[in-house]
């Protein structure tokens, strides 16, 4: 009867700890499934307004068109800008909107696209460095322009190394004083895991850009958060879960300038 009684209560306590595990797995995938369901919402929220297409990689154009609110007539410098138009972040900017600016990419074969079809972007070929007047080795990945970095190992998760170049470097503050940049609305980086070197070259206090769009990949994440943070720049919330690649700083007070009705200039 002892056996029994205990048998019974050793049965129960394994039932109820089933019923915890498969609860708590439940509950994993409600709140994943949740958040995907979240995700996809907002994403239809800028697609309803913006889409269906767009020209960026990603969703970047709808979200640089919502935080500019499609003003018309603005600047912005692309810092690993490759192709004119496909994946580009500023084409639409320029072309519909009447925006101008400067792209710079390493991959010098990008120009003639900009000459013929970019009439009010000037393009350049350089590596965006901390430091000007050296070089950098850009590792070349077969087949895929996209890819190009100073990383060798990233860019061989994309592929098979099929050229490597040597690229002259230069700074963005150099880049945009050699411009003769006053006002600056947008600046995107995009370089393949050299944004914190990009970001060491540039004095962000003179410049002080209105949006920046910047590619944040997990191995220099938390770098590019820390510098924002120290410029007084922070993230702007409402495309946190829309684009899953590149994070949005805008200066500290100018989201509740917007939310307040007024234009951000």
């Amino acid at each position: 009867m002892l056996r029994r009684v205990l048998t019974t209560k050793v049965d129960l306590w394994e039932l109820a700890l089933v019923a915890l595990l498969l609860g708590l797995v439940v509950a994993g995938f409600t709140r994943q499934e949740m958040s995907t369901v979240q995700s996809a919402s907002e994403v239809e929220y800028f697609r309803s307004r913006y889409g269906p297409h767009h020209h960026s990689e990603r969703e970047e154009e709808w979200l640089i068109r919502d935080f500019f609110q499609d003003r018309h007539g603005g600047t912005f410098v692309d810092v690993g800008a490759n192709d004119y138009e496909a994946d580009s972040k500023t084409y639409y900017l320029e072309t519909v909107l009447g925006w101008s600016g400067i792209a710079v990419d390493p991959q010098s074969e990008f120009a003639a696209g900009y000459a013929a079809h970019r009439p009010h972007t000037k393009f350049s070929s350089f590596f965006v460095s901390s430091v000007s007047g050296t070089t950098e080795k850009l590792y070349m990945v077969h087949g895929n322009t996209l890819v190009a970095s100073a990383d060798r190992a990233f860019a061989s998760q994309f592929g098979t190394i099929s050229e490597v170049r040597d690229v002259p470097t230069i700074s963005l503050t150099d880049l945009l004083n050699r411009e003769q940049v006053r006002d600056l609305d947008l600046l995107t980086i995009d370089v393949e895991l050299s944004e914190p070197e990009a970001l060491k070259g540039f004095d962000i206090e003179r410049f002080r850009p209105r949006l920046v769009c910047i590619e944040a990949l997990l191995p220099v994440r938390q770098q590019i958060l820390d510098y924002f943070a120290r410029h007084r720049y922070v993230t702007v919330g409402k495309y946190l879960w829309v684009d899953r690649e590149n994070l949005y700083f805008t200066p500290l007070g100018a989201q509740q300038i917007a939310a307040a009705g007024g234009q951000v200039r």
